[in-house]
C-alpha cells in the first residue's frame, strides 16, 4: 500500500513540474523572441528563422534559473489537488502522516536536482554557448574583441577608423588598466603610433591616460598632462566576461577559476556561479518543504488563486533575498560562499519550526 502511494504521489508531482515548466518555458520562450527579433531586424544577412533558433537555444539556461520557482508553485499545485480530493485524510487512515508526505516530495526534488546538474546544466551550458557563438557573428560589437591571456588584459578596439590593439593588467577591483600599452594602426594595419602609461582610468568609456610616453616616427615623447582616449569598452564592460557563464559546464568553470587565478584575476562570480550550481538540490527540497508548511497550515476554504498568487509572491521574496546576498559576496560584504549558504540556511531554519507540529495539522 505505502509503495502505491508513493508511486502515486510521485507521478502527481512530476506531473505538475512538466506542467510549471511548459508554462513557463512557453512565457519564457514568447518574452525572449520578441528581444531576438528586435535585435535581429537591423541585420540583413539574418534569415527568418533565426531569431525562433537562437531563442531556443538561450531558453533553457534561462529556464534553470527560474527551477526553484517552478518546484515552489507545483508543490502548491500538489497538494491544492489532493487537498480538494480528501486524499491526504487517506494518508492518515492508512497510519501515515504528514511528515511522511513532505519527505517524499523533498527526497523527489533533491534527485530532480541532482539530474539537473548531471544532465541538463551540460546540455543547456552547451546551448547556451551557441546561443552567443551565432549571436555574436551578427552583433556590431564581433569587432570589439577582449581576450586574457598570460600577459594580461589584451583588447582590440575601432575608433573613428583606426584600430587598437591595447595590453593592460587589472585585478577587477580598482577601475584603472595598470602598465597600459596601446598601439594604433590605421585601416591597411600601418602602425600610426605606440602609447605606453603605468596607469589609465578606464571608469566610463572616456579612458584618462595618465602621464603617457607617445612613441611616434621614431621619436619618443614624454607628456606630463593626461590624454584622453574613446573607447567603447568601460570598466564594467571589461569585467563582464564575453563567455557567460551560463555557457560553461562545471568543469569549464573550474578551469576558468584556475586560469583567473594564475592571472590574478577575481573569481568571486566564477565561485557564485559554481556554488548556485551545486547546491541546487537542496535549495529545491526546501522549496518543497516551505511550500507544503505553508499549504497544510492556511485555510481550506481559501479560493484556487490564492494559493497562486502567494507561491508567486514567496517567489518573488525568496529570488531578492538570494539577490541581495549574492551582490553583499560579489561586493566583498561577506564571503562568496557564505552569500550561497546564509539563505538556504535561513530558510531551512524557517522549514524546521515548521515542521515541528505539521503532523498535528
Amino acid at each position: 500500500m505505502i509503495k502505491t502511494f508513493d508511486r502515486y504521489f510521485i507521478k502527481l508531482f512530476f506531473k505538475k513540474i512538466i506542467l510549471l515548466t511548459l508554462i513557463f518555458f512557453s512565457l519564457t520562450f514568447i518574452l525572449t523572441l520578441f528581444e531576438e527579433i528586435t535585435f535581429f531586424s537591423d541585420s540583413s544577412k539574418s534569415a527568418f528563422h533565426l531569431p525562433f533558433m537562437i531563442t531556443l537555444l538561450n531558453v533553457p539556461a534561462t529556464l534553470l534559473e527560474l527551477v526553484p520557482f517552478i518546484v515552489l508553485i507545483s508543490t502548491q499545485l500538489f497538494f491544492v489537488e489532493i487537498i480538494k480530493k480528501k486524499e491526504n485524510e487517506l494518508i492518515k487512515i492508512n497510519r501515515l502522516d504528514n511528515f511522511y508526505l513532505i519527505k517524499l516530495l523533498a527526497f523527489c526534488s533533491f534527485l530532480f536536482g541532482i539530474i539537473i546538474i548531471t544532465i541538463y546544466y551540460p546540455v543547456s551550458s552547451k546551448l547556451k554557448f551557441f546561443y552567443f557563438d551565432i549571436k555574436n557573428i551578427y552583433s556590431e560589437d564581433a569587432k570589439y574583441l577582449k581576450h586574457y591571456s598570460g600577459n594580461g588584459l589584451w583588447i582590440k578596439d575601432e575608433i573613428d577608423g583606426e584600430i587598437y590593439i591595447i595590453n593592460g593588467s587589472s585585478d577587477n577591483k580598482e577601475k584603472f588598466l595598470k602598465n597600459v600599452f596601446i598601439t594604433k594602426f590605421d585601416k591597411n594595419f600601418d602602425i600610426v603610433e605606440s602609447i605606453s602609461s603605468r596607469k589609465a582610468d578606464i571608469t566610463s568609456n572616456e579612458w584618462i591616460i595618465e602621464n603617457p610616453i607617445i612613441f611616434r616616427d621614431n621619436q619618443q615623447i614624454q607628456l606630463k598632462e593626461n590624454i584622453r582616449l574613446i573607447s567603447h569598452f568601460n570598466f564594467d564592460k571589461i569585467n563582464k566576461t564575453f563567455r557567460d557563464l551560463n555557457s560553461l559546464n562545471l568543469f569549464e568553470l573550474m578551469n576558468l577559476k584556475k586560469e583567473n587565478e594564475l592571472l590574478g584575476y577575481s573569481s568571486q562570480e566564477v565561485d557564485l556561479h559554481f556554488l548556485r550550481i551545486i547546491s541546487l538540490p537542496i535549495y529545491l527540497s526546501i522549496m518543497v518543504i516551505i511550500s507544503a508548511i505553508i499549504m497544510l497550515n492556511i485555510k481550506r476554504d481559501r479560493p484556487y488563486i490564492f494559493h497562486v498568487l502567494l507561491g508567486i509572491l514567496l517567489s518573488v521574496i525568496i529570488y531578492y533575498i538570494n539577490n541581495i546576498f549574492n551582490i553583499f559576496g560579489l561586493t566583498d560584504k561577506i564571503p562568496v560562499y557564505l552569500s550561497i549558504f546564509f539563505p538556504i540556511i535561513f530558510l531551512s531554519i524557517i522549514s524546521t519550526i515548521g515542521l515541528v507540529r505539521i503532523n498535528e495539522k
